[in-house]
């Protein structure tokens, strides 16, 4: 499994690269695994204004549907409007294509309160 050093995790398993103060968020490559093949996601929150640990859509796979939370507050100014036609994305690259969400965060330096790689890798027994 990949887990790029440059990023930031939650334990809700999303990953968070802060460029300014915009955070580009998805979920990890852990997360995609466990999900399976990744069918659909619902994201209907841009230019909303969320709290760190709000819901800000689901993710829906074969198996399951899960909420997606806010790893940081602010508001969502983009969604990956691809992955309205390539779901499946998500799960070949989670990283890359497969990000879901750009929020301008309210606060960048609470980025540095999320986990790092090794501490993420620890949290899932890797």
């Amino acid at each position: 499994m990949n887990f790029p050093a440059d990023l930031r995790y939650t334990s809700d398993h999303e990953w968070v690269r802060l460029e300014g103060d915009i955070a580009t968020i998805g979920i990890t490559d852990f997360a995609q695994s466990e999900l399976g093949d990744v069918v659909f996601v619902e994201i209907e929150t841009e230019g909303e204004t969320l709290g760190g640990e709000d819901t800000f859509g689901t993710v829906e796979a074969v198996k399951t549907v899960s909420d997606l939370y806010m790893p940081v507050a602010g508001e969502v100014v983009e969604v990956n409007a691809g992955l309205e036609d390539a779901p499946e994305s998500v799960n070949s690259d989670p990283y890359g294509e497969g990000w879901m969400i750009k929020v301008k965060v309210d606060d960048p330096a609470s980025v540095n309160e999320l986990m790092d790689a090794d501490a993420y890798k620890a949290s899932i027994g890797q």
